[in-house]
C-alpha cells in the first residue's frame, strides 16, 4: 500500500494486514426516534425491580412536595386570623413532609445513578461482544476511534441523561398530576388561568424541537469522526513525525473540530434556549396567581391561604415542564448516541457457524476458481487456483498489491470469496465452524500485535492452557528465550502500551513464539521475519524448520533468501498465478521469479 503525503483516517488502519483500498463507510443510523427509544427501554426490563423501588421513592417525594404546600396555607390562613393555638402542630407536620420528601430525593439520586451504570454496563457489553464478532472487514472499512467512541462518548450520555432524567420524567408526571389535581379543589377559574402558560409552553416547545435533534445527531457523528482522527494520530504519531505530516494533521484535526465547534454551539444555543423561556413562562403563572388571586380573596372565593400555597404550586407546576425542556437537548444527544449504538449492534456477526473438520487435520488446502474484491468491480484476486499438498512448504512471491496477503485473509475468512471455493481437506471452509478453522491456524502477520499485559499472557495468547515448560520450550524454539530473560520480571513483566518499549524485532519475536505455542496443523507466516535481523533471522528459520516438520505452511516473504527452501514457490502478480515451481526452476525459467531475484541480490529497491 503505497504512502501519501498527508496522513488521514482513511489511510492507516490498524489490525490485520490486508492489502484492499481504504473503505471509510459512512456512519448508519436509524431514523426513528421513537423506536430507538422504546428499543433502549427494553434494558430495564431486568432492572425492573430497581425501577419499582425508585418510583416508590419519587411517588414519596412528589406526594410531600404535593401536600406540604396546603399545610402552609393552613398555617398562613391561622395567622392571618390570629389563631395560634392549633399551629405548633400544623408546622411541625409541615416540617416533617419537607424532610420526607429531602430524604426522598437523597434516595432518589443513588437508586438512579445505580440504574443508569447498570443498565449502560448491559448495554457495553453487548456492544462489546458485538465488536469483536464483527468481520474483519466491518472493522478494516470503519474508523477505529469511532467505534470507539460509541462505546466511551455514547455509552456515557446515555447513562448522564439516565440517573438525572429518568426520575426526573417520571416525578414530572406525577408531580404535574398531583400538583394539578390539588389546584383544581382550592380554585377551578385560578387553576385555568395558570394552566394558560402551559399553551404558550406547548407551541414554543414544537417550534424549536424540530431544530434540536438534527443538530444533536451531527454533534455525535463528528464528535466520533474528531476521536477517529485523535485515536489514529496517537496511534500512528511515529509515521506522521516521520514524514513531517504534523501541520497537516493538525490541519485534518482543526477542520473537523472547528465543524464539531459550530454544530455544537448552534445545538447549545437551542437547548438552552428552553431554560429561560420557560423560566419566562413561568414567571407569568406568579402574575397571574397575584392580580386574579387577589380578586377572588376580595370576593371572599378563596383566602390568603390559597394564594400562597398557588404560588408554591404554580412553581411547581411548571418546574417539571422547565426540566423537562431543559433536558430535552440531553435525551436527544442520548437518543442520538443510542442510534450509533444500535446500529453497530444491528451489523450481521460473522457465522460462526459449521461442521467441525476431520481429526487429525491433514492440511490439505485447495484455492478453486477464486475471485475477491474488495470494492465492487475492482477485482483483487482473479480466477485463483492453487493445490498445498499436506505438510508442504508454499511460498508466495509478488510485488506489493499483487494480493499475497489477501488469499490469506480469504483462507482465514476474514473477507469472503466473491466467487469460488476454498477447501481444507476437501471441504469448503464456509462450512466449517470459524473457531475450528482458525483454531487449526496458526498466523503470524507483519505487522506485530500484542496486548498491553504481561510477556507470558502475551507468549501463551493463542494457548492459555500452556504449562510453563511448554512456554519455555517454544520461547528457545522461536529464538524470543533471551528476549523474555531481559525483560525485569521476566515472562511476569507488564508490557505497558502493548509492547512500545520493545524493538520491533523483540516484539516480533514474541509473536512467532506465539505462533509456536498454538502447536497448529496449518503455519501461516506473512513477511513474520521482515523486522529480524538477518543473525536472528537464521536463528528462526532453524527453528521453523522444526515448526514446520509435518505441518502445511504457507509463507509471505519479500525476501528470497528465507524461502528458497520452499516445496513450491508462487509468483504472484495483480490477483493471478505468473508462475509456479522450487527456486532452481523458477531461476532457470528466467522469468518474473528471476527478475525478482536478482534485483535484491544485486542491491536494487524492488
Amino acid at each position: 500500500m503505497s504512502q501519501t503525503a498527508k496522513v488521514t483516517s482513511s489511510t492507516i488502519q490498524q489490525g490485520v494486514g490486508r492489502r484492499g483500498p481504504g473503505m471509510g463507510a459512512p456512519v448508519q443510523k436509524a431514523k426513528n426516534a421513537g423506536a430507538t427509544f422504546r428499543r433502549l427501554l427494553q434494558y430495564f426490563r431486568s432492572e425492573l425491580p430497581l425501577v419499582g423501588l425508585l418510583a416508590a421513592v419519587v411517588t414519596v417525594s412528589v406526594v410531600c412536595s404535593v401536600v406540604a404546600p396546603g399545610i402552609q396555607s393552613k398555617a398562613v390562613d391561622r395567622i392571618v386570623a390570629g389563631i395560634f393555638g392549633d399551629l405548633t402542630p400544623i408546622l411541625t407536620a409541615m416540617l416533617i413532609f419537607y424532610l420526607a420528601q429531602g430524604v426522598a430525593t437523597l434516595i432518589q439520586g443513588y437508586l438512579s445513578a445505580s440504574l443508569s451504570q447498570r443498565v449502560v454496563r448491559r448495554m457495553r457489553s453487548d456492544l462489546f461482544r458485538k465488536i469483536v464478532s464483527l468481520p474483519v472487514s466491518y472493522i478494516d472499512n470503519h474508523s477505529h476511534g469511532d467505534i470507539m467512541s460509541r462505546m466511551t462518548n455514547d455509552a456515557e450520555n446515555i447513562s448522564n441523561v439516565i440517573s438525572q432524567s429518568l426520575s426526573s420524567l417520571f416525578s414530572g408526571v406525577l408531580t404535574l398530576i398531583g400538583t394539578l389535581t390539588v389546584m383544581l379543589w382550592y380554585s377551578v377559574p385560578l387553576t385555568l388561568l395558570c394552566c394558560t402558560t402551559i399553551v404558550l409552553t406547548v407551541v414554543f416547545t414544537r417550534i424549536i424541537t424540530k431544530y434540536m435533534r438534527k443538530y444533536y445527531v451531527q454533534r455525535q457523528k463528528l464528535l466520533g469522526k474528531v476521536n477517529g482522527t485523535v485515536e489514529e494520530m496517537v496511534t500512528n504519531t511515529r509515521t506522521v513525525t516521520a514524514y513531517n505530516q504534523q501541520s497537516d494533521a493538525v490541519e485534518t484535526f482543526t477542520e473537523t473540530s472547528d465543524a464539531l465547534t459550530r454544530t455544537g454551539i448552534i445545538a447549545e444555543i437551542i437547548g438552552n434556549m428552553m431554560g429561560p423561556v420557560m423560566n419566562m413562562f413561568s414567571n407569568f403563572s406568579f402574575i397571574i396567581v397575584a392580580v386574579f388571586g387577589a380578586q377572588f380573596v376580595l370576593n371572599g372565593s378563596i383566602s390568603v391561604g390559597v394564594i400562597s400555597a398557588f404560588i408554591i404550586y404554580s412553581k411547581q407546576f411548571s418546574r417539571p415542564i422547565n426540566e423537562l425542556s431543559q433536558l430535552y437537548g440531553q435525551i436527544q444527544t442520548a437518543i442520538a448516541g443510542a442510534e450509533r449504538i444500535f446500529s453497530i449492534l444491528d451489523e450481521s456477526s460473522e457465522d460462526t457457524s459449521g461442521q467441525e473438520p476431520a481429526q487429525p487435520v491433514r492440511g490439505v488446502i485447495e484455492f478453486k476458481h477464486v475471485d475477491f474484491s474488495y470494492v465492487p468491480g475492482a477485482k483483487v484476486i482473479s480466477d485463483f487456483n492453487l493445490k498445498i499438498e499436506s505438510g508442504k512448504k508454499i511460498a508466495l512471491v509478488g510485488s506489493t498489491g499483487s494480493g499475497k496477503t489477501t488469499i490469506i485473509n480469504l483462507l482465514m475468512r476474514f473477507y469472503e470469496t466473491d466467487s469460488g471455493q476454498i477447501t481444507l481437506d476437501g471441504v469448503d471452509i464456509r462450512d466449517l465452524s470459524l473457531r475450528s478453522l482458525r483454531d487449526s491456524i496458526g498466523i503470524v502477520l507483519q505487522d506485530t500485535v500484542l496486548f498491553s499485559d504481561t510477556a507470558g499472557a502475551n507468549l501463551a495468547y493463542a494457548n492459555p492452557s500452556a504449562t510453563r515448560e511448554e512456554m519455555d520450550a517454544a520461547a528457545r524454539s522461536s529464538n524470543c528465550d533471551g528476549v523474555i530473560a531481559a525483560l525485569p520480571q521476566g515472562y511476569d513483566t507488564y508490557l505497558a502500551s502493548a509492547g512500545a518499549n520493545l524493538s520491533q524485532g523483540q516484539r516480533q519475536l514474541l509473536a512467532i513464539g506465539r505462533a509456536f505455542l498454538s502447536y497448529p496443523h496449518i503455519l501461516i507466516l506473512d513477511e513474520a521475519t521482515s523486522s529480524v535481523d538477518t543473525r536472528t533471522e537464521k536463528h528462526i528459520q532453524d527453528a521453523m524448520h522444526t515448526l514446520m516438520a509435518g505441518r502445511t505452511s504457507l509463507i509471505i516473504a519479500h525476501r528470497i533468501s528465507t524461502i528458497q527452501d520452499a516445496d513450491q514457490i508462487i509468483v504472484m502478480d495483480h490477483g493471478s498465478i505468473v508462475e509456479t515451481g522450487t527456486h532452481r526452476e523458477l531461476l532457470a525459467r528466467k522469468g518474473d521469479y528471476y527478475r525478482l531475484y536478482m534485483t535484491q541480490f544485486a542491491g536494487q529497491q524492488t
